[in-house]
């Protein structure tokens, strides 16, 4: 998710979630793979590439924005497909909050292949006590019933559909209908669309694979429902295309609304034009009007009415233009799941217009110098400078990030880590 803000903030490093130590003791499971708030921002949840879900609940009892843990389950196992001889893993991809309609929360959650629905509820556990109120010893005709008392209170976690076998490619992304009833799922080639209630069946509404699989030129990064229009949807492409599509027009939507896209300029072609213009994030503004979307080196706002030209391109890495080659080389340059985030552990917030660059970092050494009462630390998280392409440590990178809906916090994944930063 990216937000644009239209002023600047300054900004504190608030909560930090999973120090388990240094990295060499994290496991590979241990990763935080997706970052998601729910509407009101009370909860978050974060998913890791062991498989698990981790809900956190906003501790109303802080005068600041801080979070504590709310409860954990295990939502997706590693699978192996015989048929295919192929290894499904238990990483969680995206979770995604439905719209609370009662006391409990539902949410969605997939890897690879299966989207599960979960519902979490807060439990009462009873038990049975005998009568204490009949007489001592008991006459032969007195019957003596056991009471139920109220034991204790958990949170339990159960799934409630299961929606699987849909997907033949790896799913990228998931998003739940303004209508509260149906959602879509998006893999690298084809776009379905499900009802919440109906786990069996799932209707195909975008097709991009091409008959002779030799011919194939781009895949789907991402997809997007409207906020408020129920029956308009987006997704992007490798090829650094934005495609709008209406589903009243027809039940496939081959044919799109409008297509996003800007015209490259030849003098700045490159061996390397069609990789970074790649797409790996798409999301519409509060109100549907813009949409953000992120490749490799921008970030661009576009304006739904006017698809010829971004209104606003926001340049992201103008250090690491002249590194391309090195980065192609050890493959950073597909590091596609980014957002607004970068290397050595930073992410950049910009205003409107792009002239405003707050770079933060999400450094668990600075929230232990907070504890410890360092001044220096406790009072904001400091603002760092972009590094040099050649300080950089592109093994440390901000993959997911999820904005408060209501305010001005976000929550940064690093590695194990979950950050919380706030305006101050």
């Amino acid at each position: 998710t990216v937000y644009i803000m239209s002023e600047e903030h300054n900004w504190k490093f608030a909560q930090c979630f999973g120090d388990k130590g240094d990295s060499d003791d994290i496991t590979d499971a241990d990763i935080i793979s997706t970052v998601e708030f729910d509407q009101t921002g009370d909860y978050l949840a974060t998913g890791d590439k062991g498989g698990r879900v981790v809900l956190f609940e906003r501790n109303e009892s802080k005068k600041n924005c801080e979070y504590r843990f709310y409860t954990e389950f295990q939502s997706h196992e590693a699978e192996f497909d015989y048929l295919k001889s192929l290894e499904i893993e238990e990483k969680i991809n995206k979770i995604k909050w439905c719209k609370r309609q009662n006391s409990a929360h539902f949410l969605l959650s997939t890897n690879d292949k299966t989207i599960k629905l979960w519902k979490v509820f807060d439990k009462s556990l009873k038990l049975v006590t005998e009568n204490s109120i009949a007489p001592n010893p008991i006459p032969a005709n007195t019957l003596r019933l056991p009471t139920l008392t109220h034991h204790d209170t958990i949170v339990a976690a159960v799934p409630r559909k299961v929606y699987a076998n849909a997907h033949t490619y790896h799913i990228n992304s998931i998003s739940i209908n303004s209508d509260g009833e149906t959602y879509i799922s998006a893999d690298d080639l084809r776009v379905n669309l499900w009802n919440l209630d109906v786990s069996d069946q799932s209707f195909n509404i975008v097709d991009i694979k091409p008959a002779n699989m030799e011919e194939l030129t781009e895949v789907i990064t991402a997809a997007e429902f409207h906020p408020e229009q129920c029956n308009v949807f987006m997704y992007s492409s490798s090829k650094g295309t934005i495609k709008l599509s209406d589903m009243r027009e027809s039940a496939l939507c081959d044919q799109h609304a409008k297509v996003f896209e800007e015209a490259e300029d030849p003098a700045h072609r490159s061996f390397f034009s069609e990789i970074i213009s790649s797409v790996s994030d798409i999301n519409f503004s509060h109100d549907g009007r813009y949409i953000l979307s992120r490749d490799y080196l921008t970030l661009k706002i576009w304006d739904i009415n006017m698809d010829n030209k971004p209104v606003q391109t926001i340049n992201i890495h103008d250090q690491l233009r002249t590194r391309l080659c090195d980065l192609y080389e050890n493959d950073c340059i597909f590091d596609n799941h980014v957002m607004t985030g970068s290397y050595n552990n930073m992410f950049h917030l910009y205003d409107r217009e792009g002239k405003t660059d707050i770079a933060l970092q999400a450094d668990k050494s600075a929230f232990r110098s907070k504890r410890l009462g360092s001044s220096k630390n406790k009072m904001s998280m400091a603002r760092n400078s972009a590094p040099s392409a050649d300080s950089m440590d592109f093994n440390k990178k901000i993959l997911h990030s999820s904005w408060h809906p209501q305010e001005n916090t976000i929550a940064i994944a690093a590695t194990n880590n979950l950050f919380i930063f706030t305006e101050q």
